[in-house]
């Protein structure tokens, strides 16, 4: 979708950090973009800041009701929607054993079911216009390498990749591009959403041991605060866009780690193909 001029955009998790650094870039490139959050006071003053070709509508994710209301609103506004941000999210970490069930359902129910409400819901809307489109569902780095204690996070990032991706062959034939947004540490309150879990609970984190040398690993919250500042993703995410990219890094300096999970991934397949049994009997299977 390279011409942008005029086109509507939805976004989640508008009302600020890396939601609304897309949201501002897309309207700087032309587009009317309504912002979707459960913030209304950030919704406010983001509109204020963006102001003419904006919108705004309160969005709980989680309920496939307040999406379809919001989607209405959009249509309702701008009279049709071309580009769909599925970008609103949540931290939560923990050590296996001790994370309660109400809190692993609200991280999914956000993190991933917020963005299959938002391609559901909004899909047919694309389509019904013939003028194609593009989702952008906000994954992580986390989608691709793994942290002891940060399992929810993980798998709804891990399970969005893998949808994206899926999604990103089925919608192709009919002019609907899907990019997934995998950025490093970027200066957001993720690090801070997970005080609003169900459980309340806070989770602490393992004490170091006694005779390990190895320096303490800065907390999510440092890494966060030290991040990339989230407006000069906004610009890198809508180019990406534009040329229909299936993949949105933005912190090439991780991409070891990518080549690290590959390696071992690679060396267990090697180890497969090296097991008589194993070649025998997928040689009988042709």
């Amino acid at each position: 979708m390279q011409d942008l001029a005029g086109k509507v955009a939805f976004v989640t998790g508008a009302a600020s950090g890396i939601g609304l650094a897309i949201a501002r870039s897309m309207h700087q490139s032309g587009m009317k973009v309504m912002l979707a959050d459960i913030d209304p006071d950030g919704l406010a003053r983001a509109a204020a800041e963006l102001g003419t070709g904006t919108a705004i509508v309160i969005c709980d994710v989680r309920d496939p009701k307040s999406v379809q209301a919001a989607a209405d609103a959009t249509i309702e506004t701008f009279g049709k929607v071309h580009a769909v941000v599925n970008n609103a999210g949540v931290g939560l970490g923990g050590a296996p054993g001790t994370i309660p069930l109400e809190d692993w359902r609200w991280i999914v129910d956000i993190n991933l079911m917020g963005v299959v409400h938002g391609v559901e819901i909004f899909t047919p809307l694309i389509k019904s216009h013939g003028e194609g489109g593009h989702f952008i569902n906000t994954a992580s780095m986390a989608g691709h390498w793994t942290n002891a204690n940060m399992g929810p996070y993980c798998a709804t990032k891990f399970a969005v990749v893998g949808y994206s991706e899926c999604l990103n062959e089925a919608l192709a034939p009919e002019g609907i591009g899907v990019s997934v947004l995998c950025p490093g540490f970027v200066q957001t309150s993720i690090a801070t959403s997970g005080t609003a879990r169900p459980s309340g609970i806070t989770p602490t984190r393992p004490a170091p041991t006694a005779e390990s040398d190895t320096p303490p690993i800065p907390d999510a919250g440092q890494l966060v605060a030290n991040g990339m500042p989230p407006e000069i993703l906004g610009d890198w995410v809508v180019e990406c866009m534009q040329r229909d990219a299936r993949y949105i890094f933005t912190h090439p300096d991780m991409a070891p780690l990518i080549d690290m999970r590959y390696a071992a991934i690679k060396e267990e397949f090697a180890r497969s193909e090296a097991n008589a049994t194993l070649k025998a009997n997928q040689t009988a299977h042709g």
